[in-house]
């Protein structure tokens, strides 16, 4: 089993606070970290985390607002002072190449190992081996894209008496018949996994919304998420300015979150003016229960469902 964790190495919106960095969110899976956004002081926020920036091997960019990638070129230059010498690939919206050529550009510096731009556009799929990235566009002003991280369908269970009562010895061809092989006993027989795999079961589904109004598409891109990381940035009081900022209530994300029936629902990019998050949290469990404002330096295991 591979473990997820979610870590947040920055919860707040627009500027830095003694409480809150500005955006950034981590997902760990197994040796791998992706990032998903990485403003100002990221890599500060990583040296003071559990986590390396050196396992960093993809960062997705939601938009170009300063608090969601101005971290970048600090972060890319102490990778490579540290003698980072595999390939960094950088997604975003359309203009993520030239911006990445404008910031590794920035005084002397020369990349000394590959860093890759990837331009996203709505409804995209990115396939990796053992997950898939979805894209879905979002309303905030300016070009801006949500994610959602989803695995790939896993196996079913083993039925180990099944297996013994069909006369298959135990050892390396049940470990076959688990990676999906179809074995031969000695008698001839042809034994497919189906056989003794029950059905297949999901993976687990994370979704980060990055700056976004409501918008009724964002249900269904978060269907029955495992977690949904949403925009927060204001109380219900200041429904208002949210929506003429391009932001989000807690109130309204928590709508969301019910509609998708997801499982958690965190609350992020929280505005300077809140000392108090239950004000925020308050808001949205008068929808959904399970709401929470995300801290930095939380970390949250998202466990298989059985």
């Amino acid at each position: 089993m591979t473990q997820l964790n979610i870590i947040f190495l920055g919860t707040g919106g627009s500027w830095p606070t003694v409480k809150r960095n500005v955006t950034s969110i981590a997902l760990k899976r197994g040796s791998e970290v992706l990032l998903f956004d990485c403003g100002e002081g990221t890599q500060r926020q990583f040296q003071k985390s559990k986590l390396s920036h050196m396992q960093i091997s993809k960062i997705f960019i939601t938009h170009f607002h300063g608090d969601h990638f101005l971290g970048l070129p600090g972060l890319i230059q102490t990778m490579q002072l540290n003698d980072r010498d595999k390939p960094l690939h950088v997604y975003g919206p359309k203009g993520m190449k030239r911006l990445l050529q404008q910031l590794l550009s920035l005084g002397y510096f020369k990349p000394g190992y590959k860093i890759v731009a990837h331009e996203v556009v709505d409804g995209d799929v990115l396939d990796f081996d053992d997950y898939v990235v979805h894209v879905l566009r979002v309303k905030h002003g300016v070009t801006a894209v949500a994610y959602s991280l989803e695995e790939k369908i896993r196996p079913g269970k083993f039925d180990k008496p099944k297996a013994l009562n069909l006369g298959i010895p135990e050892g390396p061809l049940f470990s076959r018949l688990q990676r999906g092989k179809t074995i031969t006993l000695k008698d001839g027989r042809k034994i497919n996994p189906d056989m003794v795999l029950g059905a297949p079961r999901k993976g687990r589904k994370i979704v980060i919304s990055g700056d976004t109004k409501p918008c009724d598409k964002m249900i269904v891109f978060s269907k029955d998420a495992d977690v949904l990381i949403h925009d927060a940035t204001f109380d219900s009081s200041l429904e208002d300015v949210a929506g003429e900022y391009g932001h989000a209530t807690a109130f309204q994300a928590a709508e969301i979150a019910k509609k998708a029936d997801v499982d958690k629902l965190f609350l992020t990019h929280i505005s300077p003016r809140y000392l108090d998050q239950r004000v925020l949290e308050d808001d949205a469990r008068k929808v959904f229960k399970n709401s929470f404002v995300a801290k930095d330096f939380q970390e949250i295991e998202v466990k298989l469902k059985k």
